[in-house]
């Protein structure tokens, strides 16, 4: 499909999304039953990897928590549609109250010294990264052009239209901080004397072509790693931060980083990824419904 018809079919969408936040819980709502239902969605893999993470829960427990998992990826998605109703209009995210940033001071200290490194996960809502980065720079004094999000490019020419339109909604349109995986070492090493924060997704299983590495034990179990983001934070000698998005009501993200190191020069990349899982873990044992239970994380 052409990416001029691409442009037609989301202008179509563009009046759908500006309806209320409540109208898109509502559609997300029964796409929540339908992922819980039957056939549903991936429903087997949920199992097993609540199963595997939560050892001592019941079966009655883990079904509870698979529902509140689909419950939680129906607002994911139902978010993602309305924040592309908010096309240029940062306002329109603040005024509906989605996102707060807990506390600042840690990472702003670190950009003002030198670039810094993100790690981002499936924890929360991946889909408002943009929107999340946008508020943390609007509220620091920040330019947008300071941050950069990477991302993995879809198969569908719509779906990466799609995704690209409502993940950038409240950023301007000349925004170039929306950088594929696979550019984002050229980028970085062409701005190393400019100080960017990267905002990199790092639980994803490694894709086909990555260099796979172990860490001990994410939920219990042997995980395989990529290495990318804090191996380019390495080489870079950024500082190094993990995001959480914490949902803590419906419609309500709180938004914090915290430090994993100031110099990841000094540091293995490998080591800093366990010190990213073991945060992840904190987050995901606290809040379970919260994370992405149906990616295939252990294979």
């Amino acid at each position: 499909m052409s990416h001029g018809l691409n442009q037609v079919l989301l202008a179509l969408f563009r009046p759908v999304q500006r309806l209320p936040l409540k109208f898109h819980y509502f559609w997300g709502g029964a796409f929540a039953g339908l992922c819980n239902g039957f056939p549903g969605y991936r429903k087997d893999v949920v199992t097993v990897n609540l199963s595997r993470s939560f050892p001592d829960l019941k079966y009655k427990e883990i079904k509870k928590l698979a529902k509140a998992f689909y419950g939680h990826l129906g607002e994911v998605f139902a978010e993602a549609m309305w924040l592309g109703g908010c096309r240029r209009n940062p306002a329109k995210l603040y005024r509906q109250g989605l996102v707060e940033i807990a506390g600042t001071d840690g990472l702003e200290n670190a950009f003002a010294e030198r670039s810094v490194m993100v790690l981002d996960s499936h924890f929360g809502n991946w889909e408002l990264t943009g929107a999340y980065m946008q508020a943390f720079c609007d509220r620091v004094g920040l330019s947008e052009h300071d941050v950069c999000v990477v991302y993995k490019r879809l198969g569908s020419g719509l779906g990466e239209d799609f995704c690209r339109e409502n993940r950038c909604a409240v950023q301007s349109a000349d925004f170039q901080g929306y950088i594929e995986s696979k550019e984002v070492l050229r980028h970085a090493v062409a701005h190393r004397d400019e100080r960017k924060i990267y905002v990199f997704p790092t639980d994803q299983f490694p894709y086909w072509k990555a260099t796979r590495h172990e860490i001990p034990s994410f939920m219990g179990q042997k995980t395989q790693v990529m290495t990318g983001g804090t191996a380019l934070a390495a080489k870079l000698d950024m500082a190094v931060y993990y995001m959480s998005a914490d949902r803590v009501g419906k419609g309500r993200y709180q938004v914090s980083f915290r430090k994993i190191c100031d110099h990841a020069a000094q540091r293995d990349p490998l080591s800093l990824m366990e010190d990213f899982y073991a945060l992840l873990e904190e987050d995901v044992r606290r809040n379970p419904a919260n994370y992405l239970w149906s990616h295939k994380r252990w294979k």
